[in-house]
Order: C-alpha cells, then sequence, then structure tokens
C-alpha cells in the first residue's frame, strides 16, 4: 500500500507536467483548429533556457531558493513566450489562409528547425545542473519503506492548479478569453466585430509557449538535467494528453496528462518499464474507439 502511494505520488507530478505543455496544445487547437507540433521543442527550449539561468545565478552566489525561482521562471517565461510568437508568425500566420496540411508541414519543420539549432549551439550532451529543492515531508513511515512527496513535487502540483484554475477562469470570464472563443467559432465574423483576430492568435501562442516555459522549469528542477531531444518524447506525451482528454477543453487536457502519468508510473512500478508507452498509447486506442472526441471533448456539430 505504502509503495503504492508513492507511485501515485509520482504519477501525479509527472502527469501535472504532461498537462502544462498538452494546455498550450488544445489553446492553440482551439482557436486556429492546427496542431502546434513545434511545442514541445518550445518546452525544450525553455528548459534550456532555466539551466542557462540557474548557471548565472550560481556563478553570481544567489542561495536564495525562492528568488532563484522567481528570477528563472521570468526570464523562461520572457524567452519562451517570444519563441511563441516568432513560430506563429513564421510558421503559421503566412500560411493560415492555404489547405489545413500546410502549416502542418510548416510546423514540423519549425519543430526540427529549433531541435537542431539547440543541438548546435548547446552541444548533443546531458546539461545537469546541481540539485535546486531538495528534501521533503515523510507521509508514511512504513514498514521497510517511507512515502514521501519531495518539495519539488509539491511545487509542480501546486503551480499545475494554479495555473489551470486561472487560465480557466481567463477563457471563461475575461474579455481576452471572450475574443478567443469568438475566434475559434468564425475568424471572419469575430473580425467584423471588432476582434483583433492576428493579435488574438499570437497572444494564444504566447500564452501556449508560457506554460511551456513553466513545465521547462519544473522539469529542470524536478530531474536536473535536460537535453536537446526532451521535447519530441515530452510533445508526443503532451499531444496525446490532450487527445486522450478532448482536444480544445483544457480541464480534457490536465485530465489526460494526470492519466497518462499515472498509467506510466503505475505500469513501470509493477509490470513492464520498457513498455510504459506501449501501454499508454493502447489505451489511447481503447478510449478513441468508445469515445472518439476524447473524456471531455464535444463532438463537432457543423449546422448547413
Amino acid at each position: 500500500m505504502a509503495y503504492a502511494l508513492q507511485q501515485l505520488i509520482n504519477g501525479l507530478t509527472l502527469g501535472a507536467m504532461y498537462g502544462l505543455i498538452a494546455i498550450g496544445y488544445t489553446m492553440v487547437y482551439g482557436i486556429i483548429g492546427m496542431i502546434n507540433f513545434a511545442h514541445g521543442d518550445i518546452f525544450m527550449v525553455s528548459a534550456f533556457i532555466a539551466v542557462t539561468a540557474f548557471t548565472i545565478l550560481a556563478a553570481a552566489d544567489v542561495t536564495s531558493i525562492p528568488l532563484a525561482l522567481t528570477f528563472v521562471l521570468i526570464v523562461s517565461i520572457f524567452f519562451t513566450s517570444a519563441y511563441g510568437w516568432a513560430v506563429e508568425r513564421t510558421a503559421y500566420r503566412p500560411l493560415r489562409g492555404s489547405t489545413r496540411l500546410a502549416p502542418l508541414i510548416s510546423a514540423i519543420g519549425m519543430s526540427i528547425f529549433l531541435q537542431n539549432s539547440v543541438q548546435l549551439t548547446q552541444g548533443a550532451r546531458v546539461k545537469p545542473i546541481p540539485p535546486v529543492l531538495e528534501g521533503g515531508v515523510v507521509l508514511w513511515d512504513a514498514p521497510g519503506f517511507t512515502v514521501q512527496i519531495g518539495w519539488s513535487q509539491m511545487l509542480i502540483i501546486v503551480t499545475t492548479v494554479v495555473l489551470m484554475i486561472a487560465f480557466t477562469w481567463m477563457i471563461t470570464q475575461t474579455p481576452f478569453g471572450r475574443q478567443q472563443r469568438a475566434c475559434e467559432q468564425d475568424r471572419t465574423m469575430a473580425s467584423l466585430l471588432g476582434v483583433n483576430v492576428d493579435r488574438t492568435i499570437s497572444l494564444t501562442f504566447m500564452l501556449g509557449a508560457a506554460l511551456a516555459a513553466v513545465a521547462g522549469v519544473m522539469v529542470t528542477v524536478y530531474y536536473g538535467v535536460v537535453d536537446f531531444f526532451i521535447g519530441f518524447l515530452a510533445g508526443i506525451k503532451a499531444f496525446t494528453a490532450a487527445v486522450l482528454g478532448g482536444i480544445g477543453s483544457l480541464p480534457g487536457a490536465m485530465l489526460g496528462g494526470l492519466l497518462i502519468g499515472l498509467i506510466e508510473s503505475f505500469w513501470a512500478a509493477y509490470l513492464w518499464a520498457e513498455y510504459k508507452d506501449v501501454a499508454t498509447f493502447s489505451i489511447l486506442c481503447l478510449v478513441l474507439m468508445l469515445r472518439p472526441s476524447g473524456l471531455l471533448g464535444r463532438p463537432e456539430v457543423e449546422k448547413v
């Protein structure tokens, strides 16, 4: 029982990180109907920015952990949002009126460009950093096994919950959220009613990139090591989470992320760790066979 509780904590932590990245996917899909396949590499770029920022702070002998985390988050969000804006301007906006296949190919090309540019500038080796948050809280000291939740795990879970609530409120209650939903339904009509469609789409890309930046910082703090290839795998898992929960639904993206994190954690703990990805995608296929729109997704109805 203690071992299962520890795997539950580990799965929730992993799923929270997947969910943060998946929200970026689902926000972009909801507003322009396209999958931003460069989003995983935006997350990878943010992780390298976090490593650079932590290295600078260590060289400057900054020892305050709250100050260091705040500084790294601000720097990562700023630069990663700029990357998200650049991806939208270069890979999506010029092709917005073309066929659906052209932006998809452009996004894949942008993903390859980001991955290889980081590999060329940072090198192919992994980039480690010293532990930032050590220790934690012992929840259960069972005979032969201790259940513990680390400070980094608590930071990831709490940050994810706060951001999920904040973004849900923003989309449902604020004028910008209404503009997003208007662009999702009909961009032409939204522009006729005074909505700046280009600005709304650009800000949506920047907000998705900002969430990826937070996830990149959390991954860097949790694992303490990054490499140029982490964006591909994390992007595929986050995209799977968005599809599993219902593409276009923010709560669905978070639910999908949590489910994938729990599946991977328990499968690796009790069965075969090398087959955890097979289990994840097999369950995705089963869910989509029963609910093609995902767990919380709504089927699209086109009025004629």
